[in-house]
């Protein structure tokens, strides 16, 4: 293809460059910055190719005529007509050797990583969806979108539907996988209300707001309500989402710290369809945390009992309180049903039939049409029947419910008649309950459910028999058939079964331990669990929708039936790596199980390179968390790499939503319990949400494993955009952290930094000094002391830094270096590189390297710093016949990930960042596919595995041989690119 040999003129030059100086220090004017500026950069002469200044000419023209995605030609056209035209188109191509033919094949969208992509700006006027209402709704209901039941990660969400209108109750990560898989239409919301303000109940709104802004040519907006601390949460996602997303976000109630107690109910919502009531539930004590920053505080349930001493509840009243400690009750009440309309009694009050008829039925009295009296509509219609009542309630600790039992606002839906008459009381029907079990399964929260009578209780806060039903059911087939196929980079899910469970002690109660009147019924929450509302005759439970658990086995036999010869595929398998060494090290071996022959074209490959040499299982393990682009799939998670350093701890890079439930599925809930608390580092790409949005939750979660053990603050990387986004979402939740700018842990930089670390403690520079002249450079009072001592100079950064490569040496890493790469403003890629070894003889072993992309096109400085690479893991979002689309995203086709790791000599290629177009694997050709691997969710890659990686390739296309093309059921919004 004409773009591939242009592509390999390109690297070539920046490879010879590479060779000639060190990986990571390209000459400055190949860095980024200089690309956009420099219209002349320096020759680099080679006896076989052109001038680099051809080559850059490349990097800085925008090609023409580019295709977008959801243009009028199809953005969803298969490879093999586009590869067609684009061979047509290249052949004059090829003729060509003059820069502007290069700049056509190997160029990349300036304006976009200038962040001037008029097609990425905010829209400024999001359609916000108005809905003609449906008094007389025929269909109503509550119904559980179990988001984190199987993980525990984030709090369920509740849907209340209507004809017209849709409420949710609660975002937690994962909602929208969990509305993908199940049909559920977000675009159909209007409203979304927040039980509480933190990362477990809103850790899915950043991500649904974008979606919800990419759709269609207009682009659609929500109302978002919450409690006062909720401005806390829209200033932080203003960092990275348009404004006009985020305008119809209100807040109820008083500021969180604010004197007194509230005992009021507000009312968002009171239309003719439904009132929306909400009752704010404050902790009665908390005190201030010496391990939180200043201005914050934890609750303290050992400030919370009956008995509380005078003295003791005076000394607790000076505690204050901190954003996110405010939660909701919601009370949901429909209208009452009018009774049926007499036409015999209208007619002896003397109505003719009409509209006052109608008016009666509507509520409204008229005056009589043959007699001098008002009629009322208790005169014509028989009795009312009152309208259903949900309560949807989240009492995260023992310290909201001391809150709960004493609020009077709840007065009137108590059943106790010593409170107040029958007539007044108003019948609950269903009270979903959301506050976890270490809540719920006290005396204290079981005497306040009482109070309701009979009444429906729907336990919702992560209940223990709902870990064995995956809520991603699709994912979780496609990882039991990638399992059979090949276990060795396909770990089986790390659940637990319900036995194993309820042998932790760390698992709370279950329900089935609730003593209450028999009155009162208790069921637990299943994923997709509904309470019918409407048509009155069908009041009560519906557990037609909810799924089934499916069983392994049953997976294992439909794949066996579909396809008998994954059987002997999978046996091959086995075999390959069994005699994985000895084909590593150059052997020639054609394996054979039964009648599958899978011929080996790269088996007399090289031995393997100087730093695996004897490396063990417990080196390091790659963990693919999330594969996919932009949004996330029913299959595929968006981004996040797990590097698994075992016994010395972890590294994240990048954090897309949900990556704290993908940790869950791959090592079990206590095992990701464990990974969370062994994270040494967090390294974020850049500021596209598909990137970062999970990173609050694995904070949080981290900061409450840690709580009473001491620890430091985990070092967060990334870009700087990251911070502002971090720095407001501490003021609503702390997230123990301390942040390093991607740009002070560039080579350059860190080569500064070494220099400054030198300085002595009067702000000299000891042997950087120009001693010659006896000048210093750094003087205390001089005008680069100040310069240094900035915020944001490099100096700033020392501490944080110093920290840094402590933890990494502690973590048996020799460091972490971030380059620049192509895509959105401060976009960048890592290369992270182990520290050497002797082994047992003395020997001196090198250390592996990890480069990753992040998200890119091609460039120079990526295939510098992937030189001699163990492992690249690069972005792969179009596949080869979409080049104009991936130019236009500044994104990679596959075939460009492949040549920049074989112009970087890269040993083995992970390709991942799939567009959601490609729903189970991406469309790829084979024939240079000899060193490279498709990524799937939860795919682990062990060191000693490497060898064998590019040889499951074949298999893996006989596993989905009948679903390599694009899923047009799915509800692919192409739109949504522009965020990737």
């Amino acid at each position: 293809m004409p773009q591939i040999s242009s592509l390999r003129l390109l690297f070539s030059s920046a490879n010879h460059h590479a060779l000639l100086t060190s990986p990571l220090t390209p000459k400055p004017s190949l860095y980024l910055s200089h690309l956009f500026k420099i219209k002349h950069p320096p020759f680099l002469h080679t006896h076989t190719h052109k001038p680099c200044r051809l080559l850059f000419a490349a990097y800085s023209r925008k090609p023409k005529n580019i295709e977008r995605p959801g243009s009028s030609s199809g953005s969803r056209r298969r490879s093999s007509s586009s590869s067609s035209n684009k061979e047509n188109k290249g052949k004059s191509v090829m003729e060509e050797s003059s820069s502007s033919a290069i700049a056509e094949s190997v160029g990349f969208n300036k304006r976009r990583a200038e962040g001037k992509d008029k097609n990425d700006g905010p829209r400024k006027n999001l359609q916000l969806k108005v809905r003609k209402l449906n008094p007389v709704n025929t269909i109503s209901y509550v119904q559980i979108l179990g988001t984190g039941m199987d993980t525990q990660d984030t709090t369920p969400s509740v849907l209340l539907f209507f004809d017209k209108q849709r409420f949710i109750f609660n975002a937690g990560e994962g909602l929208q996988r969990f509305c993908t898989e199940h049909k559920i239409k977000l675009s159909k919301i209007d409203h979304i209300f927040l039980s509480r303000v933190c990362s477990e109940t809103a850790g899915g709104l950043p991500g649904l707001l974008l979606t919800l802004a990419g759709m269609g040519e207009e682009g659609m907006s929500v109302n978002v309500w919450g409690p006062s601390d909720l401005k806390y949460l829209v200033n932080a996602m203003k960092s990275f989402i348009p404004n006009a997303a985020m305008v119809h976000a209100r807040s109820f109630g008083p500021p969180v710290d604010s004197s007194g107690a509230t005992d009021e109910l507000f009312v968002p919502i009171n239309d003719e369809v439904v009132k929306i009531s909400a009752v704010l539930l404050r902790p009665r004590y908390s005190k201030v945390s010496k391990t939180t920053k200043e201005g914050s505080s934890e609750l303290d349930d050992s400030l919370v009992g009956e008995n509380l001493s005078a003295e003791r509840m005076q000394s607790t009243a000076e505690f204050a309180l901190k954003p996110g400690d405010l939660a909701v009750v919601y009370v949901c009440e429909l209208p009452e049903i009018k009774g049926k309309f007499d036409p015999k009694k209208a007619a002896a009050l003397g109505l003719r039939p009409g509209p006052k008829c109608r008016e009666l039925q509507l509520g409204n009295s008229v005056q009589s049409d043959h007699q001098d009296i008002m009629v009322h509509p208790s005169d014509v219609l028989g009795p009312s029947v009152p309208g259903p009542i949900v309560l949807v309630v989240d009492c995260p600790t023992p310290s909201h419910l001391q809150e709960l039992s004493s609020v009077h606002s709840l007065t009137p839906y108590y059943s106790d008649p010593s409170e107040q008459s029958k007539e007044m009381c108003k019948k609950v029907d269903c009270v979903i309950h959301l506050s976890p079990a270490s809540v719920t399964c006290t005396t204290e929260y079981q005497q306040w459910m009482s109070r309701f009578g009979e009444v429906q209780h729907v336990m919702a806060g992560h209940q223990l028999k709902n870990v064995e039903i995956p809520i991603l059911k699709s994912s979780a087939r496609i990882a039991t058939r990638l399992n059979y196929l090949c276990p060795q980079f396909f770990p089986s899910p790390g659940f637990w079964s319900l036995p194993q469970l309820k042998s932790l002690p760390s698992v709370s109660k279950g329900p089935s331990e609730f003593s209450l009147p028999a009155s009162c019924q208790v069921i637990t929450a299943e994923n997709l669990l509904k309470f019918h509302l409407r048509p009155y005759a069908q009041l009560g439970l519906d557990r037609s929708g909810i799924p089934e658990i499916t069983s392994r086995p049953k997976i294992i036999e439909d794949l066996i039936t579909e396809i008998p010869e994954i059987v002997d595929a999978s046996e091959h398998i086995t075999q390959l790596l069994h005699h994985g060494n000895k084909i590593a090290n150059g052997g020639s071996t054609t394996l054979q199980a039964n009648n599958v022959v899978i011929e080996e074209p790269w088996l007399h490959e090289t031995a393997l390179p100087s730093c695996l040499e004897g490396i063990t299982r417990e080196d390091m393990e790659i963990v693919l968390l999330g594969t996919g682009s932009s949004q996330p799939s029913k299959y595929r998670n968006v981004t996040s790499i797990f590097i698994n350093l075992f016994s010395k701890g972890s590294i994240l890079l990048d954090c897309g939503e949900g990556t704290l439930g993908q940790l869950k599925r791959r090592f079990g809930i206590e095992g990701a319990d464990e990974a969370v608390k062994g994270l040494r580092c967090i390294w974020i790409s850049h500021i596209h949400a598909d990137h970062h949005t999970g990173i609050a939750r694995i904070l949080a979660l981290r900061r409450d494993l840690l709580n009473e053990t001491p620890h430091e603050p985990l070092v967060v990387v990334g870009p700087r955009q990251l911070k502002i986004f971090l720095d407001a979402y501490q003021k609503l939740e702390d997230l123990d952290m301390q942040f390093l700018d991607c740009r002070q842990t560039t080579e350059a930089s860190l080569r500064t930094s070494e220099s400054g670390e030198n300085k002595d403690a009067n702000g000299s520079v000891g042997v950087q000094n120009d001693q010659k002249n006896g000048s210093n450079l750094f003087a205390k009072g001089s005008r680069m002391e100040s310069y240094w001592k900035r915020p944001g100079s490099p100096a700033a950064a020392f501490p944080v830094l110093a920290m840094l490569k402590r933890i990494l040496r502690e973590a048996g890493l020799e460091a972490l270096i971030s380059f620049p790469v192509i895509h959105c403003p401060q976009a960048y890629g890592v290369v992270l590189k182990a520290a050497d070894r002797t082994n047992s003889t003395g020997k001196k072993i090198p250390g592996w390297k990890i480069v990753y992309s992040g998200d890119t096109r091609p460039c120079p400085e990526l295939v510098a710093a992937s030189h001699g690479a163990t492992v690249l893991i690069h972005e792969a979002t179009f596949e080869d016949g979409m080049v104009e689309e991936a130019i236009a995203r500044n994104h990679s086709t596959t075939q460009e990930a492949i040549e920049v790791g074989d112009a970087a000599g890269a040993y083995r290629i992970i390709l991942t960042h799939f567009s959601q177009r490609y729903p189970k694997i991406p469309v790829f050709d084979e024939t240079h596919m000899h060193k490279t691997s498709i990524a799937f969710d939860m795919m682990s890659v062990n060191l000693a595995d490497l060898a064998m990686l590019p040889r499951v390739l074949p298999y893996l296309k006989l596993l989905f041989r009948d679903e390599m093309i694009v899923d047009e059921s799915d509800d692919v919004n192409v739109a949504t690119a522009a965020a990737i």
